[in-house]
């Protein structure tokens, strides 16, 4: 066996401790991981490139179950591409989360009784980076205890100097190609947060609201509107209507009196408009509604601002210094005093957006920011997936992103903070504006001032593939890393990451994509599919389940869940069933190397070895497929489920079993399998070992002799295949699982001997009797043999003497009451669907029911009746 980069191993031990003990070994075997480099990549390395950047969590954040199974997926990757000879580079790294860092920090400067503005920019900015340094990135630590391979010599932040230098370059140059633009435009406010957000950062719920209906103008000058938002009636200068619509085209033109106010405004006619829906009349607020504003535009319409940042009126009159909500009850009550409410709808169920930070209702509101023309951005991004330079994993995903590229509005990305990368432009004192590029002086001097604004988060996130590696230096690492190899990701940001990177990376790169694969994931829910939060009292930390089951079992229990682009419920359960799962493949190994499993030396010839032999090397060669198949289609589920079965059931529960009389009786056929054995567990410790990496590293090195399993070559498929081995195995199986099954229904107690007398002659297994006795508790017949009950099965005969095992009379008494009940069942079960009445009415999940339970009636019959059968006669 050959391992990478490592001595002449030493000799293999058998000295395991009796259990695995997850805490003893985990952080001990990761810092010795890291101490050695096994994770670092190197540029100058002629092995070929595998990339992965981890999508970068928040400075604030902390691991929760959506990072720990991210993680668990990409390391998985990462770790079977550095066994299989690739210069990987899993890039780690933080994001300066722009608003949830300031919000942070401000709220601990509230414990003080203090506000940034006591502070000023740069003493609040440094205090920021203070609290970063103390508090921030908690995460890193948490990435350790859950087994990350990551190249931490790499690490970046999104605001360190060299990442820095990357957003000012881009966006000089984005500025200079007229795609990056300042405008006054409709943008989502915050009133909470004091900035605008984008689209993305906007969360709709159903809220209970009003609909309230009201009547503009006089006499045959009336017309109604209908709104949810009555307070931005204050900022309306036109109601418009459909061109079409016969009911208002003696309005169109005219003047119709405001209420509240001393303003008369004009009836507008815009396609926009449906005469179908409401009255199909509707108000014109351009300040304070984006559609709004587009009509405005069209016509012509003046644009009043009635809100201040807080979402408190300033509209002149009695309206004035009122929240939005409070001036909303103020102003229905006004305009019911003056009989100009028509109608009122309370509650009015309609989506609302939120900030998605702090959940605070959205006030569109006309702002001068700073945007992105994403047009041609989009259409490269959209096009380097439809031309293949970039493939989405799985491909149905591909509709969800082509709706969202190709109807892309341009993008705000300015943000009315003081933590994050701040605009580069400065204003002079004639009106100048100097967008600065990193190696430009800024202008100075009198009257010159440098924009407030920072980007939003998503803008230094976005260059985040390449930003990592050096650009706009043209380094080694980017020459080396660029573009990565795969994306892994969750759906839930396909819009607001990935997205951006595509443009950015096109954009900066010269057409060249920045991934090659988008591989998405799903979301991480309870075991009853629900969404984890902290509000439903669901939310799972972690790090108590890695201390309690270890982190093995986390992983598992996660890779076992993902399939593509679908949601993944996980319980505690399930965790412990992994916890299981991990102990043993400990307790096999362990017992494994105590009977001299052995890796020592070539295999033996396959003429030289048992069937059984030849069968568990023909199944690892084909897991061993199976796996790779699984890997290259980001089927986690299915290689981790592949990987258990194999494990578990084959490997430690068949052949383990079935070689245990082969080692008692020793001579070659022992030697050959105890090194069959050993090339069996290490193969199946390498291909366990991406997903369960630490209880596999401490076997497969006490196994081997061997340096570290994560530098060991990955397994390849032999083309060993032997299917009649596999047929005589299998048929031995079934003569093994139905003669337990036989001794179960019969009450027999699993330790408690059998006299049996076996008909193996002619069979394909006639050489396995050694084993069947051993593994079924028959003892030989004897003189005094009577075959009380005979078993034919896969061509082979097993009589059981059963006279003194257990009492037939009475096990004939209560399997007879067991079938009365059964029959029982199914008449009563099998009259309800006969009746046409039932079935009529019968909700179809009731019919279902019973269908259910007639079908187990008639199975349970069938089972009883051959258990009575069986039995010899009383």
């Amino acid at each position: 066996m050959t391992e990478n980069a490592q001595q002449q191993p030493p000799a293999p031990s058998t000295d395991l401790p009796t259990q695995y003990a997850p805490a003893d070994v985990e952080g001990p075997l990761y810092e010795r991981w890291v101490e050695r480099g096994y994770f670092e990549a190197d540029e100058k390395s002629d092995k070929p490139p595998y990339t992965i950047v981890i999508p970068p969590p928040n400075v604030t954040g902390s691991l929760h179950l959506g990072h720990a199974f991210e993680h668990t997926l990409i390391d998985a990757l990462t770790r079977r591409k550095r066994m299989q000879g690739f210069e990987t580079l899993w890039q780690p790294g933080m994001d300066h989360a722009g608003i949830a860092t300031q919000n942070v920090v401000e709220r601990e400067l509230a414990k003080e009784n203090k506000s940034r503005h006591d502070l000023g920019r740069e003493a609040f900015v440094e205090r920021v980076w203070q609290w970063k340094a103390e508090s921030g990135g908690q995460i890193s630590g948490q990435m350790r205890r859950l087994g990350d391979g990551v190249a931490w010599s790499r690490e970046r932040f999104t605001m360190d100097e060299g990442l820095s230098q990357a957003v000012q370059t881009i966006f000089k140059r984005l500025y200079d190609d007229e795609l990056i633009y300042r405008a006054e435009r409709i943008i989502n406010w915050c009133p909470r947060c004091l900035t605008a957000i984008s689209d993305i950062e906007v969360e709709y719920q159903d809220d209970d609201g009003e609909l309230v209906s009201m009547k503009y103008g006089d006499g045959d000058d009336t017309i109604v509107v209908a709104t949810t938002r009555a307070e931005t009636m204050l900022g309306d200068t036109a109601v418009a209507v459909h061109p079409e619509d016969e009911r208002y085209k003696h309005l169109v033109g005219k003047l119709v009196k405001l209420p509240l106010t001393d303003r008369s405004i004009p009836v507008v006619a815009d396609e926009h408009v449906d005469p179908e829906f409401g009255t199909g009349a509707v108000k014109v607020t351009p300040a304070h509604d984006p559609n709004d504003f587009e009509i405005g535009q069209r016509h012509g319409l003046p644009a009043l601002t009635i809100m201040d940042e807080h979402a408190v009126i300033t509209a002149h009159g009695p309206f004035q210094g009122q929240d939005r909500l409070e001036a909303r009850s103020a102003i229905v009550a006004a305009l019911r005093a003056e009989g100009r409410i028509v109608a009122e709808k309370r509650p009015y169920v309609h989506s609302v957006g939120h900030c998605s930070r702090c959940k605070t209702t959205i006030e569109p509101r006309l702002s001068m920011q700073w945007w992105v023309k994403v047009g041609p951005l989009a259409k490269a991004a959209g096009d380097a997936v439809r031309d293949g330079r970039v493939k989405i994993h799985p491909q149905e995903m591909e509709k969800r992103y082509f709706d969202w590229v190709d109807n892309l509005h341009d993008w705000c990305i300015s943000r009315q903070l003081w933590w994050g990368h701040r605009i580069p432009v400065w204003y002079g004192p004639n009106g100048e504006v100097v967008c600065v590029g990193p190696d430009e002086e800024p202008p100075s001097g009198e009257g010159w001032r440098q924009d407030t604004d920072v980007l939003d988060t998503w803008f230094s996130s976005g260059l985040w593939p390449f930003s990592t590696l050096g650009w706009p230096e043209q380094t080694e690492s980017l020459a080396k890393f660029y573009p990565n190899s795969v994306l892994v990701t969750g759906y839930d940001i396909l819009f607001f990451w990935v997205a951006r990177m595509m443009m950015f990376g096109l954009y900066a790169m010269d057409g060249t994509p920045p991934f090659h694969t988008i591989a998405l994931h799903g979301m991480v829910r309870d075991q009853f599919g629900k969404k984890m939060s902290k509000s439903f009292g669901n939310a799972v930390n972690p790090l108590d389940w890695m201390d309690k089951y270890g982190s093995d079992a986390l992983r598992f229990t996660l890779a076992r869940g993902a399939n593509p682009g679908v949601d993944v419920p996980i319980g505690e359960d399930w965790v412990q069933g992994s916890r299981n799962f991990a102990n043993k493949i400990w307790n096999a190994t362990r017992f494994a190397m105590m009977n001299g499993a052995t890796v020592d030396g070539p295999l033996p010839d396959p003429s030289r070895m048992s069937a059984t032999d030849r069968w568990i090397l023909s199944r690892l060669n084909t897991v061993v497929a199976e796996v790779d198949a699984y890997y290259d289609d980001y089927q986690f589920a299915k290689l981790s489920d592949a990987l258990f079965h194999f494990a578990w059931d084959e490997v430690f529960d068949w052949y383990v079993e079935l070689s245990k009389t082969t080692f008692q009786a020793g001579g070659e056929a022992a030697e050959v399998s105890k090194r069959v054995l050993g090339e069996v567990l290490d193969v199946t410790l390498k291909l366990l070992h991406p997903v369960v990496p630490f209880v596999t590293e401490t076997l497969w090195t006490t196994l081997t002799g061997g340096e570290s399993v994560v530098i060991a070559d990955w397994p390849k498929d032999s083309g060993f295949r032997d299917a009649a081995a596999e047929r005589e195995i299998e048929s031995l199986q079934s003569v093994i699982t139905e003669v337990r099954r036989f001794r179960a229904d019969q009450g027999l107690q699993p330790g408690q001997r059998v006299p049996a007398r076996l008909t193996l002659d002619g069979t394909p297994f006639a050489t396995h009797e050694a084993a069947i006795r051993q593994l079924l508790r028959l003892q030989p017949e004897g003189d005094a043999f009577t075959a009380t009950a005979t078993l034919p099965v896969a061509g082979a005969e097993v009589a059981l003497d059963l006279s003194g095992t257990i009492d037939v009379a009475a096990e004939r008494k209560r399997l007879a009451k067991d079938l009365a009940a059964a029959e029982k069942e199914k008449s009563q079960a099998g009259a309800k669907l006969g009746n046409e009445a039932f079935l009529a009415k019968a909700p179809d999940h009731v019919v279902d029911k019973i269908r259910t339970r007639l079908a187990k009636a008639e199975e349970d019959i069938t089972r009883i009746q051959a258990q009575l059968e069986r039995l010899p006669q009383a």
